[in-house]
């Protein structure tokens, strides 16, 4: 169980470092209403700009929090805890759009693997 847990902290935190530091500004098919980049999909939601630099913080944290968590296991649990929040707000926030449900595939996968995190 103790090499599976890691290897969902692994996916889930190179997930999150993934879109947030280096597809932040690039198009992507789940980014709602047509969104080209990261402060037009908050910008869909009716988000305030500061936000994107907030969520973003956070989830960077989170997910520096599971890889880190590897060698450091108390950082596990509360990381995998926040980011399963986040990703119920980023739920949240597609339905709240009306977004075609595949756009939420990313956001229910990552709260999935989180799940599973925080149960194992």
């Amino acid at each position: 169980m103790e090499v599976l847990q890691i290897i969902l902290q692994l996916i889930a935190g190179l997930g999150i470092l993934n879109v947030w530091l280096l597809r932040r500004d690039k198009p992507s098919p789940y980014r709602a209403g047509g969104a080209s980049n990261m402060k037009e999909e908050f910008a869909a939601y009716g988000l305030p700009a500061w936000s994107v630099a907030v969520v973003g913080t956070l989830k960077i944290l989170c997910a520096l929090g599971l890889l880190v968590g590897i060698f450091l296991p108390v950082l596990v649990l509360p990381s995998a805890a926040l980011l399963g929040v986040l990703m119920l707000g980023a739920l949240a926030m597609h339905l709240k759009v009306k977004d075609k449900p595949h756009r939420s595939i990313p956001a229910l996968t990552l709260l999935a693997l989180c799940l599973a995190i925080v149960i194992l």
